[in-house]
């Protein structure tokens, strides 16, 4: 069972970030070529994506393409799309037609060198995302959560971002919803202000409180505070221990990574399961 607690998005054309970006201890590394690259700097971002995910990484790695409208996915997936990857975040998703063009040039891709199918989290950001929220959380086994994302459906409804915008809290609630009655999680949105640390804890508590299973984060100070206050279920803790009993009776018999209920498990994922149930300990 992956854990979708946290997901910390690091600017993909900063290499001293990248780096650091290895040894995080986030459910998710993602790294990005969207917001926080900008246009001219998108080709080299690539390029460090791509080098970057030649190395081990502390947590799960994705990688957050360009949106669909900005016609940039297919260059973004034909550099990016390689053995590290676990999957891609796509940002601004309107509609399930935009995920079955984007799974064609991908599966394409996935083929030609060999490699397993990887996720697909869209991110929903406009009015339309969210009318369509459940469609797109139903797209397939591909998809395991998607993504509120509060700026750019604010913009696109024309209302001004607030620490408690109102204009934001039918999509926020509504998004939840969507990702539970299709059977997988949802992601809430950044909190902005890296100062003010109870206004996080108390949005992470919101969130909460409305289904959602964890949050996007923008800086690693954010990681311990949103990992406390989306505390794991029973049925995670119990795959947790079950994730660590086969990892450890795995190393013990001279091997390395193995199947749990047909499931892979390596040392990401053992790492990931010990972390938890540390943190069940506190």
């Amino acid at each position: 069972m992956t854990l979708y607690r946290s997901c910390i998005f690091v600017p993909g054309n900063n290499s001293r970030f990248l780096e650091k970006a290895k040894t995080l201890r986030a459910d998710i590394v993602c790294l990005d070529l969207e917001d926080s690259v900008p246009d001219d700097e998108k080709a080299n971002a690539r390029t460090l994506i791509k080098s970057a995910l030649e190395f081990e990484h502390e947590s799960l790695v994705f990688v957050r393409t360009n949106s669909p409208e900005s016609g940039q996915i297919p260059d973004d997936l034909d550099i990016i799309v390689q053995q590290g990857i676990c999957g891609i975040v796509i940002p601004k998703v309107n509609d399930t037609d935009e995920l079955k063009k984007i799974v064609d040039i991908l599966s394409g891709i996935e083929e030609s060198r060999g490699l397993d199918p990887i996720q697909i989290i869209p991110s929903i950001e406009s009015a339309q995302g969210v009318v369509n929220a459940f469609n797109i959380a139903s797209f397939g086994s591909r998809v395991p959560a998607i993504i509120f994302g509060v700026f750019d459906l604010l913009n696109d409804i024309k209302v001004e971002y607030t620490k408690h915008s109102l204009g934001a809290q039918y999509s926020r609630a509504k998004i939840a919803i969507d990702a539970h009655a299709a059977g997988i999680v949802a992601i809430d949105a950044i909190w902005q202000d890296l100062t003010d640390s109870k206004g996080l804890k108390d949005d992470c508590k919101l969130g909460a409180s409305l289904g959602y299973s964890g949050k996007s984060i923008i800086h690693p100070d954010q990681i311990a505070i949103v990992h406390k206050l989306f505390h794991p279920n029973k049925s995670e803790l119990l795959w947790a221990h079950k994730v660590s009993k086969a990892y450890l009776e795995s190393i013990k018999a001279g091997k390395g990574a193995t199947v749990l209920e047909g499931k892979m498990i390596d040392e990401v994922h053992y790492k990931q399961a010990k972390a938890l149930l540390d943190l069940d300990t506190l």
